[in-house]
């Protein structure tokens, strides 16, 4: 890609975000077009193949909000039409190479904008080696599963099936048609740079014969077309740990897109999404497990010991003291969710005292006699006193 190329592309069109998108707007809108040109969901056409291409490489800038800035900063200054520096205050010249600004200087921050651009300012006039030749990390990839409530309080494996641009299969990433071999560019002998001499400066981009390379293919591989690099799917298994919450972001580390010129994986990030309890009976809290048990009449009233569902676990043994109101939560220690730390949640009992419904002469008699013998002031007298001012 040359330099001129790079800096007209629009990744904010190429998303149809606005310049001013925020990051969860442009993962949105990242997921909705990716799902709509994918491979799998366009098998054999070579538009959605290469659009879902145009749409990872736009997001693979603005989703990493440093590579974001820095691309931004390039096309304000030279992808809008501004003026490069040329002349010389008494009518001179000097020459300008855009590797001192973007790839090498001597000072701390020499790789800033040369990282962001992976190759398009290559090697200064000194021989130093430029960003093309370095070895490029691979890019961060992001997936989704769901979980059931059980896997996430537990931990479990789960398959991933990704699909993402690395080396071609067939050809092993050289381009070159099988029993062929690339040779050396002729005409920048292997460094993959050129360099164009605009009168005032000097500007280093890709060679364009061998495209940044270093190598030309005369025999290209017919699946990839001589690029080196194909669309493929692979399944990979990720341990999710647990405790994980709904809608938290686990990394895994190295699983990501492949470097390229021998450069480390890039990271996955799995976005994970808990599925309710089946039958209601838990839900979660933080790192707490809630649950509400019925009780009867008699056991609030008079006071019991009752047996509470543990999440995996034997039932535990919970004493409701007498007189205890519809409602009111006990915690039983230790029953709840695993910490990152190792430390373990509790568990939140809430009470409902369930009210019969059906009553025999015996238990009505009862009733009765209970209501006589508890018999008082009206307990909502106050109540209706400040109600009515």
């Amino acid at each position: 890609m040359s330099t001129k190329d790079y800096l007209e592309k629009d990744y904010y069109k190429t998303l149809g975000v606005a310049k001013g998108a925020t990051a969860d707007e442009i993962k949105k809108s990242y997921r909705k077009l990716a799902r709509k040109y994918h491979p799998d969901a366009n098998e054999g056409d070579p538009k959605a193949e290469a659009r879902f291409k145009e749409i990872s490489e736009a997001y693979n800038v603005l989703s990493d909000d440093k590579r974001r800035k820095e691309y931004d900063e390039a096309r304000s200054l030279f992808g809008t039409g501004a003026r490069m520096p040329g002349s010389g205050s008494a009518g001179g010249s000097y020459n300008f190479d855009l590797g001192d600004l973007f790839g090498n200087t001597s000072g701390g921050s020499g790789g800033r904008l040369g990282d962001l651009l992976g190759g398009v300012f290559g090697t200064r006039s000194g021989g130093t080696t430029g960003p093309s030749a370095r070895p490029r990390r691979g890019a961060d990839v992001e997936t989704e599963t769901s979980l059931p409530f059980g896997d996430a309080i537990d931990g479990t494996t789960v398959s991933l099936r990704l699909t993402g641009e690395g080396p071609c299969k067939v050809c092993k990433g050289t381009g070159a048609k099988a029993g062929t071999v690339p040779r050396v560019c002729p005409t920048c002998e292997g460094t993959g740079q050129g360099s164009r001499n605009l009168g005032s400066f000097a500007f280093s981009e890709p060679c364009k014969t061998c495209r940044g390379r270093g190598l030309v293919v005369d025999d290209p591989c017919q699946e990839c077309s001589g690029s080196g690099r194909a669309m493929s799917t692979r399944t990979i298994q990720a341990r999710i740990p647990a405790g994980v919450a709904d809608g938290q972001r686990i990394k895994i580390a190295g699983k990501g897109a492949p470097g390229e010129r021998g450069g480390p994986p890039g990271d996955l990030y799995v976005r994970v999404h808990v599925e309710p309890h089946p039958h209601g009976t838990f839900s979660r809290s933080g790192a707490n497990l809630t649950i509400t048990v019925p009780v009867t009449f008699s056991e609030a009233a008079l006071g019991a010991e009752i047996k509470v569902p543990s999440h995996g676990g034997m039932p535990v043994s919970l004493r409701i003291p007498a007189g205890t109101p519809n409602g009111r939560t006990f915690r039983v220690r230790g029953k709840g969710v695993r910490r990152k730390d190792g430390t373990t949640g509790d568990m939140l009992v809430t009470v409902n005292v369930q009210v019969p419904q059906d009553l025999n002469d015996k238990a009505r008699d009862a009733l009765e006699t209970f209501r006589d013998a508890t018999a008082g002031p009206d307990p909502r007298a106050e109540l209706l006193k400040y109600a009515n001012g």
